[in-house]
């Protein structure tokens, strides 16, 4: 069971910096990396996890290689956003495997998603049979990606502090 006033520390936050650099790192170089024995570094995993400062574990696979390299943002405007037409809309995108993230915003639009097809022909379709067909939509803006610039999961974690905030 989670404790209620966890908060990593510096070791900790080495290793969440290391692993999200590596999630593949053994247990033993990353106890090595941190000065402590591979027992403790993976009670402190365990920790880590059942705190949920660590989701999960992923492959970065290779878009260009799996027929999804054309990367689109499109901007999600609904008719109205009523607690329902949200609900429906929310629960809608996430039975579309090409819509790979879709965050609410504030502003001129309701949502931003990041969609990956296979080239804009296949954008075409995606737009037409998925994103004009989730509930609500009124209005939608897409913006081709021409040149990724930068891409990372990673967050910038100060390691020379004792304590963070919760």
């Amino acid at each position: 069971m989670p404790e209620v006033n966890f908060q990593p520390d510096r070791i900790d936050l080495k290793i969440l910096d290391l692993l999200q650099k590596d999630g593949r790192i053994s247990n033993t170089k990353l106890a090595e990396l941190v000065n402590l024995s591979a027992t403790a570094v993976l009670a402190r995993v365990q920790r880590l996890v059942a705190e949920k400062y660590i989701l999960g574990y992923h492959a970065h696979l290779n878009p260009e290689k799996l027929n999804a390299g054309f990367l689109i943002f499109v901007e999600v405007l609904l008719d109205k956003t009523t607690s329902y037409v949200l609900d429906d809309f929310v629960e809608a995108v996430k039975s579309f495997p090409e819509i790979l993230e879709c965050h609410m915003t504030s502003g001129g639009f309701d949502f931003v998603l990041k969609v990956r097809s296979k080239n804009m022909e296949d954008f075409r379709r995606i737009s037409g049979q998925v994103l004009w067909k989730l509930p609500g939509v009124k209005e939608t803006r897409s913006y081709p990606v021409m040149q990724m610039v930068k891409e990372t999961h990673q967050l910038k974690l100060n390691t020379k502090t004792e304590k963070i905030r919760p």
